[in-house]
């Protein structure tokens, strides 16, 4: 199933798509759950769904896309986790992934503007899969990490590269206001399948900038929840970004950065496509 978070004339919501794709059921409006974190918490997407059937409340054209998990309590973005991309920038190689943060305040949803910051004229793409988690736990065993895992979605980790390198710690470059994109929607893994067949595609201004499946994870989903959650507990709709291929604008000779009306686009196979008009501001 495809599950999302969304705004309408009748203010924030969530639910999930007709089988079809034609349209919205709201779960909001038709069930006691606060938000779509709280449907995961309670394990519910499934018995929700049921209960509520596959009608449509809204067509996709009625809504505002919002942040798939517009309220995580931590999204933990990994870096340099394909070896093409450990290649184009020199870094990576070491025995445990590169974890950053992203502040919830940063994303913006499907088809909402991501700002170009008036301070720098680097701002760079990152299409990614990113995994919200189901079941909270702490010190995962990698053998049952993927148990852990409500669903996947799609995110670009829109980065100011001039911000990011100012310092070894990069936290400015990767939290801008609105550049961490993240949407449309997350799918539930039954409905994936092979998860190492999920292919990423980039595509700026309908060229295509990045191109990797996900088998090629230097580190894959289930090792990237095993040591995450050494250090933090992990708990339901927690988001890890998984990682970035290469192809990124600022290993380009010469760099590709992204600039007002430009149109990037991240699609996942089989997730979906997210898209974003760069504004600036």
């Amino acid at each position: 199933m495809r599950w999302l978070t969304f705004a309408s004339a009748a203010g924030d919501s969530f639910g999930y798509l007709t089988s079809d794709g034609s349209g919205v059921v709201d779960a909001g409006k038709r069930s006691d759950f606060a938000d779509l974190k709280s449907v995961i918490a309670a394990d519910a997407l499934a018995v929700t769904a049921q209960n509520l059937g596959d009608q449509a409340d809204l067509a996709l054209a009625d809504i505002e896309y919002l942040p798939t998990i517009p309220n995580p309590d931590k999204i933990l973005c990994v870096g340099l986790n394909y070896k093409a991309h450990q290649e184009e920038t020199g870094r990576g190689g070491e025995d445990y992934p590169t974890i950053f943060v992203r502040f919830a305040g940063a994303q913006m949803g499907h088809e909402q503007p991501m700002v170009r910051p008036l301070e720098s004229n680097t701002l760079d793409f990152e299409g990614e899969i990113a995994m919200v988690i189901g079941r909270a736990g702490r010190r995962i065993a990698e053998a049952d990490a993927l148990s852990h895992v409500a669903g996947f979605g799609i995110y670009n980790d829109g980065s100011v590269r001039e911000y990011q390198r100012h310092t070894s710690q990069f936290t400015p470059g990767k939290n801008f206001a609105a550049t961490g994109g993240f949407g449309p929607w997350m799918m539930t893994p039954d409905e994936i399948g092979d998860l190492d067949a999920m292919e990423i595609i980039t595509r700026l201004n309908g060229h295509v900038m990045q191109n990797a499946t996900a088998d090629l994870l230097v580190f894959g989903f289930a090792r990237l929840i095993a040591f995450c959650s050494t250090f933090i507990e992990l708990v339901p709709g927690d988001v890890i970004v998984t990682g970035t291929p290469g192809g990124v604008g600022a290993a380009r000779k010469p760099p590709v950065f992204m600039d007002e009306g430009d149109v990037i686009e991240v699609e996942v196979k089989p997730i979906g496509i997210l898209r974003n008009r760069i504004v600036v501001g």
